[in-house]
């Protein structure tokens, strides 16, 4: 903690992926909103190539793609040590910001994926949202939906393949899927997020197009059968064991899906909270969002994204995103407010649950004494 009992938080944005200005936008709203009489907040920003910057100037280097770079941090892998660590001249020290807790507001790759929240893990520091296995499991849909078929939850039919085998078999690979799925379909990097990389598929030339949009982005590529006439609902999810569920919102995209300008450029699209769903409906949507956080073993929090056919009311699954947006427009804490929790009582409650949680592996053993000292 400083000097003045205050709890030191870190807010880490920016990186490597191509939702960077996205998490640069939701950095700054959580900032604003951390409770000044109770935080001081630590601003860490990853540039695109992965340099950390600490402190006030953070966001002005990241945002305006500096290539010189004052001066560099690092969070050391040490759990004796939970100082960043000041780098530069060949040599490294302890810089004044010592953290007690971690929220990690890196959309996308290497910081919603497992990686990022491997480095917390190894530092021993407290941080928000889902583990290691949970962040890497909630970025990959290909694994994702795996999971979610094992037990029971319902998703759109789709096929997923490498991108060495798409450059080697384009042809048959297209000709399967066009054997299997109808237009429109969509093409996704499998890791990916912010709608990056994704295309909607009217025919097979869109259908290449797509395909070739998406192997920029990851090496694993998802096709998923379009569903024509639905309700695009979003539910967050809070806590850790005994999660809960917010009331569901519906999305009016601007464009012909919720695309990256429909979600943060043209400020054109919609949304409706609550959504204007049958009750039972909405009761199923909250239900089906908690068992989906729980089967991926998430914690802290969790956007759930469903399909809603608009004559039957369906649901599907879409994907679950363990690190939402957060910016002033975006449906996690939005969907929330509408619930009764502000925008600050949510990061209050987030962090609670990051220390809670810490404090939960602390009692666990770390290590074993066999009876007899045979590895001396």
């Amino acid at each position: 903690m400083s000097k003045k009992g205050k709890l030191r938080v870190g807010v880490i944005f920016g990186g490597r992926s191509g939702e960077h200005e996205v998490s640069i936008a939701s950095a700054q709203s959580v900032m604003k909103s951390l409770d000044g009489k109770k935080y001081d907040t630590i601003p860490i920003g990853i540039t695109k190539k992965g340099a950390w910057i600490v402190g006030s100037k953070a966001v002005t280097y990241l945002k305006n793609g500096l290539k010189k770079i004052p001066a560099k941090s690092m969070l050391a892998p040490d759990p004796t040590e939970h100082h960043l660590v000041s780098v530069g001249h060949g040599r490294a020290k302890s810089s004044p910001f010592a953290l007690d807790v971690v929220i990690p507001v890196i959309h996308g790759t290497y910081g919603e994926d497992g990686t990022l929240q491997g480095l917390f893990e190894l530092a021993n520091i407290p941080y928000v949202g889902a583990g290691v296995l949970g962040s890497a499991v909630g970025m990959d849909k290909v694994v994702q939906k795996q999971l979610f078929s094992a037990v029971g939850l319902p998703i759109v039919r789709y096929q997923w393949f490498l991108s060495s085998s798409w450059k080697k078999n384009k042809r048959q690979i297209y000709s399967k899927i066009e054997k299997n799925f109808s237009y429109p379909m969509f093409t996704k990097p499998s890791n990916a997020g912010s709608s990056v990389g994704i295309s909607k598929c009217h025919n097979r030339r869109e259908l290449i197009l797509g395909v070739n949009d998406a192997v920029q982005y990851d090496r694993k590529i998802v096709v998923e059968q379009g569903i024509e006439n639905i309700h695009e609902i979003e539910v967050s999810v809070l806590g850790n064991d005994t999660p809960r569920a917010s009331v569901p919102g519906e999305i009016i995209p601007s464009n012909e899906f919720y695309d990256y300008d429909a979600k943060y450029v043209d400020g054109k699209s919609q949304a409706i909270i609550p959504a204007k769903l049958p009750v039972t409906v909405m009761r199923q949507l909250r239900e089906l969002a908690v068992r989906a956080f729980l089967s991926l073993d998430l914690a802290g929090m969790a956007r759930v994204d469903f399909l809603v056919t608009k004559k039957t009311h369906k649901i599907y699954i879409n994907e679950v995103n363990t690190i939402p947006g957060f910016t002033s427009i975006s449906m996690y804490p939005k969907l929330w407010e509408a619930s009764g929790l502000s925008y600050s009582k949510l990061l209050d409650q987030l962090i609670v649950l990051a220390l809670s949680r810490h404090v939960g592996k602390q009692k666990l053993a770390t290590s074993y004494q066999p009876k007899h000292a045979w590895y001396k």
